[in-house]
């Protein structure tokens, strides 16, 4: 079922967002201009036999250690489905484009807690060119999503990175200082 058509039965308020094709979650909050912890990214994860979504901000990845333990499974048994898994298990979707809904497709949904700090979410619907964005409290009372704490901010990572890398380059700029100290003495 389309995700328009599903919102509409359900007599909840969304809006459309029309806007360039995005094959991530990432680029859909640029698209629409919203920030990224306003737009839910959602991950079909294979829980040992059984598929489930995982719902959380585009400015974070799933944690697969925490999400096991949420579900109650060893981190082994869990990894992202394959892109074949998902267009069997979703196939009314662009590639690219999982809506939050595991209701729609008979699955259970996990959420990361950190997406109801906003008071409306966007997402993909079932194009690569169409969002939605609708109030976080209809889709949780829709979806009924298990609220966990799963995900990991990606920025933190980037930001230690660069640090590591500002360091290595202070570094590097006081090793060439100090070999051009004997030559700048004479």
């Amino acid at each position: 079922m389309y995700v328009e058509d599903f919102l509409g039965n359900q007599h909840v308020w969304f809006e459309t967002l029309l806007h360039r094709p995005a094959s991530s979650a990432t680029k859909l909050a640029s698209s629409v201009h919203v920030p990224g912890r306003g737009v839910a990214k959602t991950v079909l994860v294979r829980a040992g036999e059984k598929f489930m979504l995982a719902v959380l901000p585009a400015t974070a990845r799933v944690d697969f250690r925490r999400l096991a333990g949420v579900i109650g499974i060893d981190s082994s048994q869990l990894r992202l489905a394959s892109a074949d898994e998902i267009f069997k298990t979703i196939g009314d979707c662009e590639p690219g484009v999982i809506p939050p809904f595991g209701r729609l497709y008979g699955l259970e949904t996990l959420m990361d807690e950190s997406l109801a700090d906003n008071p409306t979410i966007v997402f993909g619907a079932n194009t690569r060119h169409q969002g939605m964005r609708m109030r976080f409290s209809d889709y949780e009372a829709l979806e009924e999503p298990v609220r966990a704490d799963f995900a990991e901010p990606i920025v933190p990572k980037m930001a230690e990175s660069r640090s590591r890398c500002r360091h290595e380059d202070s570094a590097a700029t006081e090793a060439h200082r100090t070999s051009l100290e004997p030559i700048l003495l004479k």
